[in-house]
């Protein structure tokens, strides 16, 4: 298994690597999922990976947290900044590179199935769920060409 460690940006924040889960159903979605600890709606995200890229980060915390499967995008179509909690209790504000995953795939069973909640909402829902100000900019201006 990789080993998960926090990087640091210039600023001096720590960074990690979200999925943009997506697909087209009856227009754009996008898939959140619940955080275990405070239960808010939230993108698939983690630190960086040993041996795995960025896009790959992304790709295997889409799969572990939601249990989708997909392509991953090569580039990042934003970042935001929230304030992640240690498990010592300790606060760090982490800067979260994007990734869309067009899915292909959602599975019945995943790792973190039994903590989380996943659903599908269109951007401007996604938007008003999610707690993050920059994330919901970015959800609300999202568009079919942003996911490539």
């Amino acid at each position: 298994m990789s080993s998960r460690k926090p990087k640091v940006c210039q600023s001096g924040e720590k960074v990690q690597y979200a999925a943009l889960p997506y697909r087209h159903a009856n227009g754009l979605e996008v898939l959140l999922l619940t955080s275990r600890d405070t239960g808010r709606w939230v993108l698939p995200k983690g630190w960086p990976m040993s041996g795995k890229g960025p896009a790959s980060a992304a790709k295997r915390e889409a799969l572990e947290e939601a249990g989708v499967v997909g392509k991953i995008g090569k580039r990042s179509i934003g970042s935001f900044h929230y304030p992640k909690r240690l498990a010592d209790g300790a606060t760090v504000t982490c800067e979260v590179h994007i990734f869309p995953l067009a899915v292909e795939r959602q599975r019945a069973r995943w790792l973190e199935q039994g903590q989380r909640n996943r659903q599908w909402f269109t951007p401007q829902e996604a938007a008003q769920a999610v707690h993050e100000p920059e994330l919901a900019a970015l959800l609300q201006a999202l568009g079919p060409t942003d996911l490539k």
